[in-house]
């Protein structure tokens, strides 16, 4: 499931016209690295959820054929009015994601920069075949969010309210295999943020997680899209 319902508000104007998503970095759309990347893993169905602007993003990716996957929509500006959250948008898109409970998928937001990132098969085989409701990666901080959100233990459990060993508290990179199980207790419409369910999961021990040291950026501002844009960045 790609997360692209967002406003884009801190990265307005450009977002007045553009879903956030559609904005290119580098010559290609951020949606179109994240779609390209879950093809060449194998992954086959996509569920792009939408609601600022869904037509736009609906239009400008279409059924998903040229690029080899089947794209479908969990569309919440039509059924609800505007976007419903992340946990309330994985509610929603639920029946599209999954048969049973212990269904698992990929998990990642449509806004970030992450072209170095696999969607490892190995890694969903694993996460299929155990029994944590989520895995999540990990990125160091960013300047624009100094304490991070989660520590991690030495047996690669994610950390709600402590640093782990290393003294360490990491920020969540968006990127996740999930269960259907972590929502599936969401009415779909519901607006849920997914936050309090990923501290609420790590102190029962159901969150595992990994740090991972690649290029990743939360592209929010104007500023920032402008800088990974500027080829003495490259």
């Amino acid at each position: 499931m790609i997360l692209a319902a967002g406003r884009g508000e801190r990265m307005r104007p450009l977002t007045d016209h553009t879903p956030k998503p559609l904005l290119a970095v580098n010559g290609k759309p951020l949606i179109e690295w994240h779609i390209q990347a879950l093809a060449r893993a194998g992954v086959r169905e996509i569920v792009v959820n939408t609601a600022w602007l869904e037509d736009r993003l609906v239009a400008a990716l279409g059924d998903g054929a040229r690029r080899g996957v089947t794209i479908r929509y969990s569309m919440e500006g039509r059924d609800h009015g505007g976007a419903l959250e992340t946990a309330g948008g994985i509610a929603k898109a639920l029946p599209l994601l999954a048969d049973h409970a212990d269904d698992a998928f990929w998990l990642v937001s449509g806004d970030i920069y992450a072209p170095q990132f696999r969607f490892d098969t190995s890694s969903a085989e694993r996460f299929a075949q155990g029994t944590a409701q989520a895995h999540l990666w990990l990125v160091p901080n960013p300047s624009f969010h100094i304490q991070g959100d989660f520590g991690l233990d030495a047996d690669g459990y994610g950390l709600a309210d402590d640093a782990g060993r290393d003294g360490r508290r990491w920020t969540y990179a968006n990127l996740a295999l999930c269960r259907a199980s972590l929502c599936a207790h969401i009415a779909p419409g519901m607006r849920v943020a997914l936050g309090p369910l990923l501290f609420d999961g790590m102190r029962r021990r159901t969150i595992t997680a990994e740090v991972w040291h690649g290029t990743w950026e939360n592209v929010g501002t104007p500023a920032q899209l402008l800088a990974l844009n500027d080829p003495r960045a490259l």
